[in-house]
């Protein structure tokens, strides 16, 4: 089998991976509801350190401080756009009128968008001379996928929608990373270049995802220590993924 078609394959299999944890969150049903201020934390746990040790700290090691900030500055620019944009336009599908499924979206974007650079390590990793460099990074991004695709499912949950809608968003957030894989595979010289500016763009989005949208619906019910337990869950499965990859 040609080594590209093996990274495409590796890129869907990391892609699927994010489906898988939706499944929690759509298996819980009505209880959904009592729970919705822990998992709010838990996904404010799960980005926040994905953010800063899975893309904001990579970036950093490519030694490219001026390319960081940039990143970081379009980041957190493009989620306030977005974020404005969907606030003063009216959606078509009568399903994604609502806050909640604004926030879905949000939440769908950042992720969908923050894929391509994983995407880009995947394939980098891959087509480096460094034995055993490609499984690993693929293993690492797989891993970091399923508790991403619990990110995605909780506020589409909290705004009613579908498992099957759930488990669909949550691995369509993954699309990008199969594509990216194959092109950095393809051109890993002139891709390499790109990824402090990516991986930072990335992280910039999600961080202002997290202070400006998900903090202020954890706290709304007013159940603080809920979201803080959630919160600090969610940080604690990131730092132990992290710790055990190596990442």
């Amino acid at each position: 089998m040609p080594e590209v078609v093996v990274v495409a394959l590796v890129g869907a299999v990391s892609a699927l991976a994010t489906g898988v944890g939706a499944v929690p969150v759509f298996l819980l049903r009505d209880r959904v509801e009592a729970l919705l201020p822990l998992l709010w934390g838990l996904t404010i746990g799960l980005m926040g350190v994905a953010s800063v040790v899975g893309l904001l700290l990579p970036a950093l090691d490519e030694d490219a401080p001026g390319s960081v900030i940039a990143g970081l500055a379009v980041g957190v620019g493009f989620l306030l756009f977005a974020r404005h944009w969907l606030g003063t336009h009216e959606l078509s599908p009568v399903q994604l009128r609502t806050a909640g499924a604004r926030r879905s979206l949000l939440v769908f974007l950042v992720l969908f968008v923050h894929s391509l650079p994983e995407g880009f390590a995947i394939g980098t990793a891959w087509a480096s001379a460094r034995q055993g460099l490609g499984l690993f990074v693929f293993l690492a991004i797989a891993l970091q996928n399923v508790p991403e695709g619990t990110s995605v499912a909780i506020p589409m949950k909290a705004a009613g929608f579908g498992a099957r809608q759930q488990f669909w968003a949550a691995v369509g957030t993954s699309v990008p990373q199969p594509f990216g894989a194959v092109v950095a595979f393809l051109l890993v010289d002139q891709i390499t270049g790109l990824l402090p500016f990516s991986f930072a763009f990335a992280a910039g989005a999600m961080l202002a995802l997290v202070i400006v949208e998900l903090v202020p619906q954890a706290v709304l019910s007013r159940r603080y220590a809920a979201a803080a337990a959630g919160a600090l869950m969610g940080a604690a499965v990131m730092l132990v993924l992290a710790a055990v990859l190596g990442v």
